[in-house]
C-alpha cells in the first residue's frame, strides 16, 4: 500500500514559495488523509507497518490540473483528501488514502514524479 501525494509544482516554480512551504503542504495533506480515514482498513493496515510505510510525491502543472486529479479521484470513488492553505485559501496538494498502484495508476496517469 503506498499514499500518493499530489503537489502543484507551480507553487515553488511560478508563485515562489520556499521549497519548505511545498513540503509542509504535502505533509499536511498526507496527515490529514491518514487521520480522516483512520477507520478504514486500508489505513488500518498501512498504519500497523511504521517503517513500511511507502508515499509518493507527484507533481501537477497547477490548480487546473489538480482540480482535474481530484475529479478523477472522485469519480472513482477513492478516497483523499485536499490540503487548502488558510488563509490565503490556496489549494495545495492532494494525498490519498493508502492505495495500490493499479488502483489510482488512471487517476494520476497525467503527474510525474515531483522533480
Amino acid at each position: 500500500l503506498t499514499v500518493f501525494i499530489i503537489v502543484r509544482k507551480d507553487l515553488a516554480k511560478t508563485l515562489n514559495w520556499p521549497m519548505g512551504a511545498v513540503i509542509g503542504n504535502a505533509a499536511h495533506a498526507a496527515t490529514a488523509v491518514l487521520h480522516k480515514y483512520r477507520d478504514e482498513q486500508r489505513v488500518i493496515q498501512y498504519m500497523s507497518d511504521l517503517e513500511g510505510m511507502r508515499k509518493v510525491v507527484m507533481e501537477t502543472k497547477n490548480e487546473g490540473s489538480l482540480d482535474k486529479v481530484e475529479a478523477t479521484l472522485k469519480e472513482r470513488g477513492l478516497l483523499f483528501h485536499k490540503w487548502i492553505e488558510q488563509p490565503e485559501g490556496i489549494s495545495a496538494a492532494i494525498a490519498t488514502a493508502p492505495y495500490y498502484r493499479e488502483d489510482v495508476q488512471e487517476c494520476l496517469k497525467k503527474c510525474q514524479l515531483y522533480r
